[in-house]
């Protein structure tokens, strides 16, 4: 069965230029304008969408964090210009992979391959859930509302990024499981992605800094040669 790609562009020229490619490369395709028709085609179920950052009426990062919100279609960014912020910002809010314009077709279609074939790799009794668990999760003096993509330490909210709250959410979300790097890895963007254990324990530190200046020295424990976990998240010294 053909994988379907959602194209999400406002130039109808590359919409049709990445349609024509991928149907050669044996893809189904289905075609987005904006940002609002781009949300409501991805409820549809698409294997890839192919997703400009610029887009009308609802931006591409935008789009990007309300799919994540709701499921983990990989998501190929196009960007008009090569600009740090727009790779950094992209990867963060769980986009796959990106290619800056102007661009080969047959390099998107490499990526949106490349990526399929990741997703594809993992093995079913490794599958995790979508990033962050349904609903509100509390621990001692942490609040998590995975909703609002909010956290909270006695009541003081943490300016997480979207990938600092999806570590703690998984950790929330299994207080008393020790999380090795690799599954974090896992369950943040898929096998195969380019998230290395520095990675990881760079996120680690930032959240580690963020709740100690709310107090909140205990949020995460390290369980040397193993990973994280949980804390007691009571304000004490991890």
């Amino acid at each position: 069965m053909s994988q379907t790609i959602l194209v999400v562009d406002d130039d109808p020229h590359i919409r049709q230029l990445l349609v024509f490619a991928l149907g050669k490369a044996g893809f189904d395709t289905r075609e987005a304008g904006d940002g609002e028709a781009a949300l409501e085609m991805a409820g549809e179920g698409p294997d890839l969408i192919v997703l400009d950052i610029n887009l009308p009426r609802l931006n591409g990062l935008d789009v990007c964090r309300r799919v994540r919100a709701v499921g983990d279609t990989p998501i190929l960014f196009l960007s008009s210009r090569d600009d740090e912020i727009d790779r950094v910002l992209g990867i963060e809010l769980g986009g796959d992979d990106y290619v800056v314009k102007p661009f080969s077709p047959r390099e998107v279609v490499a990526r949106v391959s490349a990526i399929l074939r990741r997703s594809a790799a993992r093995p079913a009794a490794e599958a995790l859930p979508t990033p962050t668990p349904a609903g509100q999760i509390s621990r001692g003096r942490l609040s998590l509302d995975a909703e609002a993509w909010r956290a909270a330490f006695s009541g003081q909210e943490a300016a997480l990024t979207v990938t600092e709250f999806s570590i703690l959410a998984a950790l929330a979300g299994a207080p008393g499981r020790v999380f090795t790097r690799d599954t974090l890895i896992d369950r943040l963007r898929g096998p195969g992605f380019a998230v290395t254990d520095r990675t990881i324990d760079s996120h680690v530190r930032n959240l580690r800094a963020k709740f100690a200046k709310l107090g909140g020295h205990d949020v995460i424990e390290t369980r040397a040669g193993v990973g994280y976990r949980l804390g007691p998240c009571l304000g004490g010294e991890a």
